[in-house]
C-alpha cells in the first residue's frame, strides 16, 4: 500500500518547493552552459589532455629530462657527456673519455633515482653507459695485415 501510495504522490523528500528546483535543475543539467562537466578549463589543462590523448607524454617528458641534464647530474659531467636517447627504457649516454664514462658509471643508480623522481613519465629505468667511439683500425681503405700502424710507433 505505502509503495504505490509513493508512487501515485511521489516521494515526501521530494515535495517541497526546493526539492522540486532540484529536480528541475538536474533535469536542464546537460543544457546548462557551465553544469556539470562542462566548466571551463584553463589552457594548462587543455594541452596536458591533448598530450595523454595523442601520445606525446613520454617524448616530451624526455625532452625535458635532456634540457636539464646539467641539473641533474651537475654541469661539470653535462659539459663531457652526450645523451644519445632512449631506447628500450634505458637512458643512452656517450662521456668524452673513459674516466668520465667510469664516473658516470658509478653515479648510475643515483641518475636513475634521479629521473625516475623528477620526471616519471620519460619511461627511462635504467642508464647504459658507453665510452667515446674509437677509430677501427681493422677496416678501410689504408688497413694492413698484422698489428696495422701501431708497431711503427717505437
Amino acid at each position: 500500500m505505502y509503495q504505490h501510495l509513493k508512487q501515485v504522490f511521489g516521494d515526501p523528500s521530494m515535495r517541497g518547493v526546493d526539492a522540486r528546483r532540484r529536480r528541475a535543475n538536474e533535469a536542464n543539467a546537460d543544457s546548462v552552459p557551465y553544469g556539470r562537466g562542462r566548466e571551463p578549463k584553463g589552457l594548462a589543462d587543455v594541452v596536458e589532455i591533448l598530450t595523454a590523448d595523442l601520445g606525446w607524454s613520454e617524448p616530451l617528458a624526455q625532452s625535458d629530462l635532456v634540457r636539464a641534464w646539467p641539473d641533474v647530474v651537475g654541469a661539470e659531467m653535462a659539459a663531457h657527456t652526450t645523451l644519445v636517447g632512449v631506447e628500450d627504457h634505458a637512458l643512452l649516454i656517450r662521456c668524452d673519455s673513459t674516466a668520465w664514462a667510469t664516473q658516470l658509471r658509478i653515479m648510475r643508480s643515483t641518475i636513475t633515482t634521479t629521473i625516475a623522481e623528477r620526471f616519471p613519465e620519460a619511461g627511462v629505468e635504467s642508464v647504459r653507459v658507453s665510452g667515446p667511439g674509437a677509430p677501427s683500425w681493422k677496416k678501410g681503405f689504408r688497413s694492413v695485415q698484422g698489428r696495422g700502424p701501431r708497431d711503427t710507433y717505437g
